[in-house]
């Protein structure tokens, strides 16, 4: 049978030459492997070819073939594996920087969210204790004047309370009694002030009929007589706000109480609130956040006073009604820093134009102007100082916070709010940067101590009292 010996013989020649082929491609690979790594390997070239399994029997038996052609594979260059990069690498620095800031920014914005939830919640309760806090602030310097003069701290407390608030209810029966006792002047003079603006418009070269203004007052009276339900809806609304005020009031009396009796255990139990890493440098900023409340309160108090006082001759000189409730008014509305003097100002001039003419609300204009400029100019630097000084723009955009978020008494003590955080940040700051030097300091007199002794013991001669030779690597001559 010698095709089937023949046919047997050529399969088993081409089972070997591709175990061949495999054992080749293994070495390769494996020397590939070992380049990587760094380890020595043989050249894979040097492998011997007849490394393959041995043949059969019946191949030494069988008749010379046709001789079966090797092909010789290319030998693959090794070729290092490029290392796999850390995807963090791959982001650009600037990227990575602004992913951290951001992510902080948003727990921070979070957590700003979440506290205006909180105090818009409790706000009546808020700003009962933020008037409390002024109200101290302002009082406080009575109570301690007292105290040094002998005074028990009870009855110093008793009597600057009640003194305190017993000014500032007769301020505000006097404003509301003076309201009153002129209302009918001001209703009359509004009325003339009406007829004598409509006058001047059927005259001016607008050409506006009278047939106009008297539809204008006719969709008037129609929008008063068919709004009747939300003008009762904002009466009961306005029932509301005198319950919450006269609330807050007491709230804030009771707070300014115990703040001036025992101000100082309440800071000492606020502060045992904290970590204990952070009270050291709460109580040293306590004391100056308070001092700066209390320059401000003070400050504030006196630049009021003083535009009151001279925009309240003005008025008074020009013969403008109500000249004392408007310098009322005028004091009150200068605790709301510039936009507070703008809208008392407006007032005045507004009662001036109705009861005395265009000439006269023009002089009342120039009177608080004047008095304004002075204010900030001279009043305000010289008065607050350094201490609380904050830049208009914050003083506007705090202002503008305050009042979207509380209202008027929002607005009120959002610049206080931002004078207390100037300083507290300041010294924080600037502590952090006294601790950062003396920590350097110590380090440098620490190293320099260790080497002082090292210093030392080189220049010291040796114990047996001879000087040291010098070191030299040359023999000395022998002496022959």
């Amino acid at each position: 049978m010698p095709d089937k010996r023949h046919w047997s013989a050529a399969l088993a020649s081409g089972l070997a030459n591709l175990a061949g082929r495999l054992d080749e491609r293994h070495a390769t690979i494996s020397a590939r492997d070992a380049a990587d790594r760094g380890e020595d390997t043989e050249d894979p070239s040097a492998a011997p070819a007849e490394a393959g399994p041995t043949e059969p029997p019946e191949r030494a038996a069988a008749p010379a073939a046709a001789p079966a052609v090797r092909r010789e594979r290319p030998a693959v260059p090794v070729q290092r594996a490029k290392p796999a990069m850390d995807p963090v690498a791959v982001v650009p620095w600037s990227m990575r920087v602004a992913a951290e800031v951001g992510w902080r920014l948003l727990v921070l914005a979070g957590t700003v969210y979440v506290l205006m939830r909180v105090i818009g919640a409790v706000r009546l309760v808020v700003l009962a204790f933020v008037a409390a806090l002024l109200i101290t602030a302002l009082l406080q310097p009575f109570v301690a004047r007292l105290k040094r003069r002998g005074v028990p701290r009870g009855l110093a407390t008793a009597m600057v309370f009640i003194g305190g608030f017993v000014v500032m209810g007769l301020v505000g029966w006097f404003v509301v009694w003076q309201v009153m006792d002129n209302i009918d002047n001001l209703s009359s003079s509004l009325q003339d002030g009406i007829n004598q603006g409509k006058r001047w418009l059927l005259h001016s070269p607008f050409h506006v009929t009278d047939d106009q203004i008297n539809q204008v007052a006719n969709n008037l009276s129609n929008a008063l007589s068919h709004n009747t339900k939300q003008l009762t809806d904002a009466g009961l609304q306005g029932v509301t706000v005198i319950v919450e005020f006269l609330t807050g009031a007491l709230l804030a009396m009771f707070s300014t109480l115990f703040l001036l009796y025992d101000g100082a255990n309440i800071w000492n139990w606020v502060l045992r609130l904290f970590p204990e890493g952070a009270r050291d440098g709460l109580a040293g900023a306590g004391p100056r956040a308070w001092r700066t409340l209390t320059l401000y309160v003070r400050g504030t108090v006196i630049v009021a006073l003083i535009d009151a006082i001279f925009i309240g001759i003005g008025i008074f000189f020009l013969r403008v009604p109500m000249a004392v409730p408007l310098a009322v008014v005028i004091f009150l509305c200068s605790f709301v820093p510039l936009v507070g003097a703008v809208a008392s100002g407006a007032i005045a001039v507004v009662v001036a134009l109705v009861t005395q003419g265009p000439f006269t609300a023009l002089m009342v204009l120039v009177v608080v102007l004047a008095v304004q400029q002075i204010e900030g100019h001279i009043l305000q630097p010289f008065i607050l100082g350094r201490a609380v000084r904050v830049h208009p723009l914050a003083v506007v955009l705090s202002v503008a916070a305050g009042s979207l978020i509380a209202g008027i008494g929002g607005a009120i003590s959002a610049v206080p709010l931002v004078a207390v955080l100037n300083t507290v940040v300041g010294y924080l700051r600037q502590r952090a940067k006294d601790i950062a030097a003396l920590q350097e300091e110590t380090e440098l007199a620490e190293s320099a101590e260790e080497a002082a002794p090292a210093e030392k013991s080189a220049g010291e001669p040796p114990e047996d009292g001879s000087p040291e030779e010098p070191a030299s690597d040359e023999q000395p001559a022998s002496v022959s």
